[in-house]
């Protein structure tokens, strides 16, 4: 069974990836969990040719020359002859054997309320200008909600969209707005440059798949209090650790000025976490939902983060939700089990008289 025949199983059973490590069986993500083949485990010579298989000539000349590689991939079904799908493919060398995590990208773009994310965010991403941050742990859907709210906006403005990724999986149609979507590798070095040079570009809406270092935020920063819509994901667990890393990641001396410009800019944080379903039917999403009221502002400036959280809680007509708020619904509704509410939260004393 060679690698297509693999991928077209995981697409068959609706898993969201297939991993390929020598040593092991060939193995998928289905909601959440890894969960074997039924196949052999690969020695290392046929798990070098199956990886490798899947890559053309320039990315297998990418590959041995820096020993890692992402990219997206359009692949076709060996028997049919249709595409398969797109997908995320992520190639590593150990010891001197190419082992790869391909990420399954659905064909179609689903929608926020499909994905159950918080109303308020579909009227904050129509705004004209200001930072929303989609963030949380890896493989728990932020590229998910990242282009179900570009498709969004595309939908319902005539606006240019400019998107920077690492690597594209979503490909979004020209519908209201025009689409221009770059991957880092192919059609740009990084995203710090291409961020820059998308602002000459005459964008209304500037999506960043990865906010990895000072450069890309500083320039993300500085595009959000010029006049775009900037939506960008993190890896940070909770809104207000969000907040802290964007200041954290400057040196001391730019910080105070930072704490200004991200007061000043910050429309939303939307922390997200994937969380398995007590009927064992696939994992449900909790959010926690920050919106930059005046006083959360104040705040961000004040640099009295510990403050936020009580902002949050008396905050819900607007929109604003802790992560714990949305356990206790889940929990109340019987949607997620007692021992995944308490792995989950941040702070277990807000759910402690239901645990």
């Amino acid at each position: 069974m060679d690698a297509l025949e693999l991928l077209a199983q995981a697409v068959a059973q609706g898993a969201s990836d297939l991993h390929l490590v020598a040593g092991a069986a060939p193995s998928m993500r289905l909601h959440g969990d890894i969960k074997p083949l039924n196949h052999p485990p690969l020695d290392k010579p046929a798990c070098d040719e199956m990886v490798r298989s899947l890559l053309q000539h320039h990315q297998l000349e990418a590959l041995d020359r820096d020993w890692q590689l992402s990219v997206s991939r359009e692949l076709e079904d060996p028997k049919t002859g249709h595409v398969l799908g797109h997908f995320r493919v992520s190639v590593h060398l150990r010891d001197g054997v190419a082992e790869a995590a391909i990420r399954v990208t659905p064909r179609r773009i689903r929608t926020p309320d499909e994905l159950g994310l918080p109303p308020v965010l579909k009227e904050l991403v129509l705004r004209d200008a200001g930072l929303i941050l989609v963030t949380g742990p890896t493989g728990h859907g932020k590229t998910t909600t990242f282009n179900a709210l570009i498709d969004y906006v595309n939908h319902r403005k005539r606006v240019k969209i400019v998107t920077i990724e690492d690597p594209i999986e979503y490909r979004h149609a020209h519908h209201h707005g025009v689409v221009v979507q770059l991957e880092v590798g192919s059609d740009t070095h990084g995203f710090a440059a291409a961020l820059r040079h998308a602002l000459r570009e005459d964008p209304d809406v500037i999506c960043v798949g990865e906010m990895r270092d000072l450069e890309t935020i500083a320039t993300a920063l500085t595009a959000a209090e010029t006049g775009h819509l900037v939506l960008a994901t993190l890896h940070t667990p909770s809104a207000i650790g969000t907040i802290s890393r964007i200041i954290d990641v400057f040196p001391a001396a730019q910080q105070d000025q930072v704490k200004v410009q991200l007061a000043n800019t910050l429309t939303a944080v939307v922390a997200q976490r994937l969380l398995p379903r007590a009927d064992g039917r696939g994992r449900v999403l909790a959010t926690e939902v920050l919106v930059a009221t005046d006083a959360v502002r104040n705040l961000v400036r004040e640099q009295k983060l510990h403050q936020v959280h009580n902002v949050m809680s008396t905050n819900r007509a607007i929109g604003m939700q802790r992560l714990e708020d949305h356990l206790r619904q889940l929990l109340e509704s019987g949607t997620i089990t007692r021992a995944v509410a308490s792995m989950a939260a941040n702070d277990l004393r807000a759910i402690q008289d239901l645990l």
